[in-house]
């Protein structure tokens, strides 16, 4: 297969045959979806969230239980339970642990990579990429202001041009609209060790979400899911992309209340910011596993607008995979002839 070469970086850091993350989704990336990812042959990503220990252990417990298969612990540093969750992961020898949210403190890194994890972190920045390479992260995701869920400010074709054409010292895997195969091949050639979805992934048949979110998705067009804005540096919440709903109304709501707690000194920024997080693992958890997708969070990527139709992970899987072997040949054949 003409993706071997390329596949060889990325696979061996995974330890899974197709260097394809699923990426964490809060109350979509559980035991059963991660389990599945799994034994299709990709990599998943259990969400931390702000998931109370005793839970996330179980998940961990879970996941062991359905699949030999290598999977990983996504961490966000700016929840509640942060500190806590790491050091069970930590307890707990899992094989890969990646920090998103914002980026974690050295010693935090350290930490992880003692207890025999390799490392992952996400890099907006060039300047950050080179801070966090600098304190022992083992491999970065470059993700674009396309994908779904907590995103950063720039789009994938810049990052590309800023972090992916000018780092080597570490693999780097890119995220943000993904949703084919030809695009994943074009990302590695251009020196990606592999890719990161979440969007697609939803629309399996194994993802547990609930089918009115699905649903949603099916209907959905890229100009649908939009970025939150930040209404005050005081506040810097870190945007969401996600399908406007009412959901999106109430948490513009909720920063201007926040705002003005903060205006009477009756919560500090530190507080303000669980707040906004508290905000969205409830209004997440309402769509995806009760179905309101009235009030509730619906986290999408533009990817949405390339997917519209249920699958089993297996054929998602082939069918990324077959498309990009296809596209490496039509390449090779417009260079050769």
């Amino acid at each position: 297969m003409l993706f071997d070469d390329l596949f060889k970086t990325g696979r061996e850091f995974l330890g899974c045959r197709y260097p394809v993350m699923c990426g964490a989704m809060s109350w979509v990336s559980d035991h059963k979806l991660v389990s599945a990812v799994g034994e299709a042959g990709a990599f998943g990503l259990l969400a931390g969230g702000n998931m109370p220990i005793e839970m996330l252990r179980d998940e961990i417990l879970e996941t062991r239980k359905r699949t030999v298969k290598p999977f990983g612990v996504n961490l966000i540093t700016i929840a509640p339970n942060y500190q806590s969750q790491l050091d069970m992961v930590c307890e707990m020898d899992c094989p890969v642990v990646v920090f998103a949210g914002s980026f974690p403190r050295e010693k935090e890194i350290i930490k992880a990579k003692n207890s025999g994890a390799k490392v992952v972190c996400f890099a907006p920045t060039e300047a950050l990429a080179h801070k966090l390479v600098a304190w022992g992260t083992d491999a970065l995701i470059l993700e674009g202001s396309e994908a779904g869920g907590h995103i950063g400010p720039v789009a994938l074709t810049v990052l590309l041009q800023q972090l992916l054409f000018k780092i080597e010292d570490v693999p780097i895997f890119v995220a943000g609209g993904i949703a084919t195969g030809k695009m994943m091949a074009h990302l590695m050639l251009m020196g990606a060790v592999g890719i990161q979805m979440g969007t697609l992934f939803v629309m399996s048949e194994e993802c547990t979400a609930h089918d009115k979110f699905k649903e949603t998705f099916k209907k959905s067009k890229a100009r649908d899911a939009t970025a939150t804005p930040q209404f005050d540096s005081r506040l810097p919440v870190i945007p969401v992309r996600s399908l406007k709903n009412s959901g999106t109304e109430r948490f513009r709501k909720l920063q201007l209340k926040l705002l003005e707690k903060l205006d009477r000194g009756e919560i500090d920024r530190m507080g303000a910011q669980h707040e906004v997080e508290r905000f969205w693992m409830g209004a997440l958890r309402s769509a995806v596993v009760d179905g309101d997708v009235e009030q509730g969070s619906l986290m999408a990527g533009q990817s949405v607008g390339l997917v519209n139709e249920i699958k089993p992970l297996n054929t998602i899987i082939k069918d990324l995979v077959n498309e990009a072997e296809q596209t490496l040949v039509s390449i090779k054949d417009r260079l050769c002839r």
